[in-house]
C-alpha cells in the first residue's frame, strides 16, 4: 500500500508556504535583480511543521515544498511586469490581469515542462544542484524508517535554517535604522576612461552565492572583469572632465552601454542551451508518448499527467489567454487590431513559450533555478514580440499608438515569462520527487496548485512596493520613498521594448555580448572537455549585465561557501556541514527577504520612507559600521554552523 503523498492539509501548508516565498522573492527581485528558489527553506519549514505534529512522510513534505517553490517562483514575473508602470501604461497593478497573467502562464509552464522530465530529469547527467539538495533536506526531516541522515540533522536543520533567518534580519534592521550603510561604491580613473568597485552587505546575496557554487560565481567574476575592467574604461574614455562627477558618468555609461553588451552574452548562451537540447528533448517527447501508450505496465513512481489531459489543459489555458488579451487591448488605440493582435500572442505563447519552457528546464538542471538567467530569456522573449509588432502591425496601426504596443509586447510577454520560470522550477522539483521516490504526476498536480497559490499574492505585493518605493521612469510615481526599487531587469525589458519599436535600440552592442559569448562558450567547452572547472557562458553574462553592487556578494558567497566546504570536507560530520551550510544559506535569504516586505509595509502605514531611521543618511560611520557588521556575522555565523555537528 503506497503511503500518503498528495493530501489536502500538504497542498494548503505549501500555498501558506508559497505566499510567503513569492512576497520575499518580489523583494529580493526587484532589489537587486535576482530571485532564488524556495525548495530547500520550504522542504525545511514542511518537515518542521509536520515533525511537530508527529505525522507526515517524505513524500507529503516533498509535495508540500513543490507547491511551495512553484508559487514562489513566480515572483521572477517582477521582471516584466512592472515595465508596465514604468512606461506610464498601468498606474497600479489590477488584480485580475497580474493574476491570471501569472496563473495562466504558470500552469502552461508546467504542462510544457511534464514532456522534457525524462530527457531532461531521468535520462540526463544534468547535475541540478538545488533539486538534489532539497532532496537531502527531505530525507534529513524524514520519519525514522525513512530517514537517510542522521538524528543531528532531523533535530538541528530547522533550527539553521532560522539561526540564517534571524541573523540577515537583524542585519537588515541596523541597515534600516541607517546605522550601517547597505551599499558601498568607489570609483576611479583608468587612462582615459574611468571604473569603479561597489558592494552591498547583503546576507541574502552571500547566501546565493553558497548555493550557486564557484563555478558559477568564478564565471560571474568573470563577467565583472569584462565589463568592468575592459568594457567600462572603453566607453568613458575622455568623458570625465569633472572628477566630482565620475560616479555618475560611469553609472550613465553602464546603463546606456556596457548591461546590453551583457544582453546579447545573455542572449547567444541560451540559444547555445537550446541548440545542444533539440535531440535529449526530442527523443525525452517520443518516450513520454510510449509511456502514456503503456500506463497499465508503468510504475507509480514514472507516470506523468496523460499526454490527453496535457493538451486539453493547455487549450483551456490558451482560449483564456485570448480573453486575456482582448480585455487588456479594451476600447484602445488597438481595438481596430484586436483580433489579428490576439492570435498572435496565443501563437507567440504556444512557440516562444515551448522554446523557453525547454531553455529554462536546462539551465535549472545546469545551474540550478536561484542562478538561472530566466532574465535573460525574457530579453529575447521581448525583443522577438517587439520585432514582429514592428514588422506585422506597426505599419498598418493607426498614429500615435507605439506607446499602445509597447504595453501589449510588456503584457504578452509577461505571460510568457511565467511559462519560463515555472518550467526552470518545475523540472527542479521533479529531480527532487525522483530521488525521494514520489509519483511524478501527483507532483504535477501539486506543482499547479502552487502556481495558482503564488499567484495570488503576486498583485498585492507589488502595489504595496509601488506605493512604498516606486519603480524608475515611472510618470506617474507617487511614492512615499525618495529612493524607488531598482528593479534592473524591468527597466531593461522596458527599454528594450521602447527602443525596437522606436528604432531606438543599438544592436551593434548586442552583437559585441553575442560574440563575447561565443568566445565564452568555446572556453566552456574546452574547459569542459579538459575536465576543469568550467565558466557557464550564461552566468558570464549576468556578471556583465547586472550592476556590480548585486554581483560582488554572490561572488563572494560562492568563494566562501566553497572554502567552507573544503574546511569541513575532512571532520566526521563533513557531509551533514555541507548540507548545514546549504540550510543556512537559505535561511540568510529568507530573513532578509522578508524584513525587506515588512520595511515596505512601514514605509506605506507611516508615511515615511525610513521608518526605523535612527541618524541621518549622512551618518558619517555608517560604511565602517556596515562593513565590520557584515564581516562580522558572516564569520560568526559559519563558526556557529560549524559546531552544529559537534554539540
Amino acid at each position: 500500500m503506497r503511503e500518503t503523498e498528495l493530501t489536502i492539509r500538504g497542498c494548503i501548508l505549501g500555498a501558506l508556504i508559497a505566499a510567503i516565498f513569492t512576497a520575499a522573492n518580489i523583494y529580493l527581485g526587484l532589489k537587486v535583480g535576482l530571485t532564488i528558489a524556495s525548495s530547500i527553506p520550504a522542504a525545511v519549514i514542511s518537515m518542521g511543521i509536520l515533525r511537530a505534529l508527529n505525522t507526515g512522510t517524505i513524500r507529503e513534505n516533498n509535495i508540500v515544498q513543490t507547491v511551495a517553490s512553484a508559487g514562489g517562483t513566480l515572483s521572477a514575473i517582477v521582471f516584466v511586469l512592472p515595465g508596465l508602470v514604468m512606461i506610464g501604461w498601468w498606474r497600479s497593478f489590477p488584480f485580475l490581469e497580474t493574476f491570471l497573467a501569472c496563473a495562466l502562464g504558470g500552469t502552461l509552464g508546467v504542462l510544457f515542462s511534464i514532456p522534457l522530465r525524462r530527457a531532461l530529469v531521468v535520462n540526463s547527467p544534468l547535475p541540478f544542484p538545488e533539486g538534489v539538495a532539497a532532496a537531502e533536506v527531505l530525507k534529513v526531516g524524514a520519519r525514522d524508517d525513512e530517514a537517510a541522515g542522521s538524528e543531528i540533522e532531523r533535530k538541528r536543520g530547522v533550527f539553521v535554517v532560522a539561526f540564517g533567518a534571524i541573523v540577515a534580519a537583524f542585519m537588515q534592521v541596523v541597515t534600516f535604522t541607517q546605522v550601517a550603510a547597505g551599499t558601498v561604491a568607489t570609483y576611479f580613473r583608468i587612462g582615459a576612461g574611468a571604473s569603479g568597485l561597489l558592494g552591498s552587505y547583503s546576507l541574502a546575496l552571500i547566501g546565493a552565492g553558497h548555493l550557486v557554487g564557484i563555478s558559477v560565481g568564478l564565471a560571474m567574476l568573470t563577467g565583472i572583469l569584462i565589463a568592468w575592467g575592459v568594457a567600462m574604461p572603453h566607453f568613458t574614455a575622455d568623458m570625465i572632465t569633472d572628477i566630482s562627477k565620475i560616479g555618475d558618468v560611469v553609472g550613465q555609461v553602464r546603463l546606456d552601454k556596457v548591461r546590453f553588451i551583457g544582453v546579447g552574452t545573455i542572449g547567444i548562451a541560451a540559444i547555445w542551451s537550446l541548440v545542444r537540447l533539440v535531440g535529449p528533448v526530442a527523443r525525452g517527447m517520443i518516450a513520454t508518448a510510449r509511456a502514456g501508450a503503456q500506463r497499465s505496465l508503468e510504475a507509480p513512481e514514472d507516470r506523468d499527467i496523460p499526454l490527453w489531459m496535457i493538451g486539453l489543459l493547455s487549450l483551456v489555458c490558451l482560449f483564456a489567454i485570448g480573453w486575456l488579451l482582448e480585455r487588456f487591448i479594451g476600447d484602445g488605440s488597438l481595438t481596430a487590431l484586436g483580433l489579428p493582435l490576439i492570435v498572435g500572442g496565443v501563437l507567440f505563447t504556444v512557440v516562444v513559450g515551448g522554446f523557453i519552457a525547454t531553455v529554462a528546464g536546462y539551465m535549472a538542471g545546469l545551474i540550478g533555478a536561484s542562478n538561472s538567467p530566466v532574465s535573460g530569456i525574457g530579453i529575447l522573449s521581448i525583443i522577438s514580440a517587439a520585432a514582429l509588432l514592428v514588422w506585422l502591425v506597426q505599419p498598418i496601426a493607426p498614429e500615435g499608438t507605439s506607446d499602445a504596443l509597447v504595453a501589449f509586447a510588456l503584457f504578452a510577454v509577461a505571460i510568457v515569462f511565467s511559462i519560463a520560470t515555472i518550467s526552470n522550477d518545475n523540472l527542479q522539483d521533479l529531480k527532487t520527487g525522483q530521488l525521494v521516490g514520489a509519483s511524478p504526476w501527483r507532483q504535477q498536480v501539486a506543482l499547479i496548485v502552487g502556481v495558482i497559490a503564488g499567484s495570488l499574492v503576486v498583485a498585492y505585493v507589488l502595489n504595496m512596493l509601488n506605493q512604498a518605493y516606486g519603480f524608475p521612469g515611472d510618470p506617474n510615481r507617487a511614492a512615499i520613498s525618495a529612493q524607488p526599487l531598482s528593479a534592473p531587469q524591468a527597466v531593461l525589458i522596458s527599454t528594450l521594448a521602447r527602443g525596437v519599436l522606436g528604432a531606438g535600440l543599438d544592436w551593434n552592442l548586442i552583437g559585441i555580448g553575442g560574440v563575447v559569448g561565443a568566445v565564452m562558450i568555446a572556453i566552456d567547452e574546452t574547459l569542459g572537455g579538459l575536465k576543469l572547472l568550467r565558466l557557464p557562458p550564461l552566468a558570464v553574462g549576468i556578471g556583465i549585465y547586472l550592476p556590480m553592487d548585486a554581483t560582488s556578494p554572490v561572488i563572494i558567497g560562492a568563494v566562501i561557501g566553497w572554502v567552507y566546504n573544503r574546511l569541513v570536507s575532512g571532520s566526521v560530520h563533513g557531509d551533514i556541514l555541507k548540507r548545514f551550510g546549504v540550510l543556512l544559506a537559505s535561511g540568510f535569504i529568507v530573513g532578509e527577504s522578508l524584513l525587506g516586505i515588512l520595511n515596505a509595509g512601514l514605509i506605506v502605514s507611516t508615511n515615511n520612507a525610513s521608518p526605523l531611521a535612527l541618524v541621518g543618511a549622512d551618518f558619517s560611520y555608517a560604511n565602517v559600521i556596515g562593513a565590520g557588521l557584515f564581516a562580522l556575522l558572516i564569520v560568526f555565523s559559519y563558526i556557529w554552523v560549524g559546531r552544529q555537528a559537534k554539540e
